[in-house]
């Protein structure tokens, strides 16, 4: 997926409001960017870290710059949560996510559950419909491990269920996990920030919701689905 270009490098000056951003650009132009990104953004709303942005020139919009990248410890981290389904329908499109190739129609935003809508609904004729949500990842607290989510994600958790019932129902389902980092090479379900999350997790797994942690390869140009990592699975007491 390419980025909007050219994309302007700044250091971040303070996160606000959730959807806030203001940074000072390297030629010391100062400006509040639009910060597509409701989590907690832990760890990568450091003041003074370094951010790329893009800019659009929409008479619509209020604020003509958007957050797409922080710098974080060598590497790149994309904040931008808009993104991971566009990353997504290129890689279905290209039949490069392997464990979901084979399926003709991907149908997006599809409503199912309880008053929810579904990231991909993929068909295929003679084969069993596969239900897919996305979720993307940039949080990383050491060493090169990425975790999901980085604050209480009731959204999340209430989508692993209604991919579960989809399972219960004869369909495929799957969650995705988009790990939007380039120094990461495993992920696991962050337990001490959402625990209600990361049960659900271990719980939809165990009643065969597939999921799939693919990472991305980045570069202020463009981001890609590169490859799967492995998912550590949890110790939890509802799994003894």
């Amino acid at each position: 997926m390419l980025l909007p270009q050219p994309m302007a490098h700044g250091r971040l000056v303070s996160r606000y409001k959730r959807f806030f951003a203001d940074v000072v650009l390297d030629d010391g132009t100062a400006l509040t960017a639009h910060c597509p990104n409701p989590g907690a953004m832990l760890g990568l709303n450091t003041p003074g870290l370094g951010v790329w942005l893009s800019r659009s020139d929409a008479p619509k919009r209020k604020l003509a710059w958007t957050l797409e990248l922080v710098e974080d410890g060598g590497g790149l981290a994309g904040v931008n949560t808009m993104n991971p389904n566009k990353l997504v329908a290129e890689a279905l499109a290209a039949g490069t996510i392997a464990e979901l190739a084979g399926y003709d129609v991907h149908r997006r935003e599809v409503k199912f559950g309880a008053a929810s809508r579904v990231d991909f609904l993929l068909e295929h004729p003679g084969r069993s419909s596969c239900y897919l949500e996305v979720k993307n990842c940039h949080l990383r607290r050491g060493g090169t491990l990425a975790e999901f989510p980085d604050c209480v994600a009731a959204r999340s958790t209430k989508h692993l269920r209604e991919l579960t019932a989809m399972v219960a129902l004869g369909f495929r389902a799957a969650a995705l996990i988009a790990v939007q980092r380039t120094d990461c090479d495993a992920f696991s379900a962050c337990a001490d920030l959402d625990p209600a999350f990361a049960a659900g997790l271990e719980a939809a797994a165990d009643a065969g919701v597939e999921v799939l942690v693919y990472r991305c390869a980045m570069t202020p140009a463009a981001v890609t689905i590169e490859g799967r990592i492995p998912w550590v699975r949890l110790a939890l007491p509802s799994r003894a």
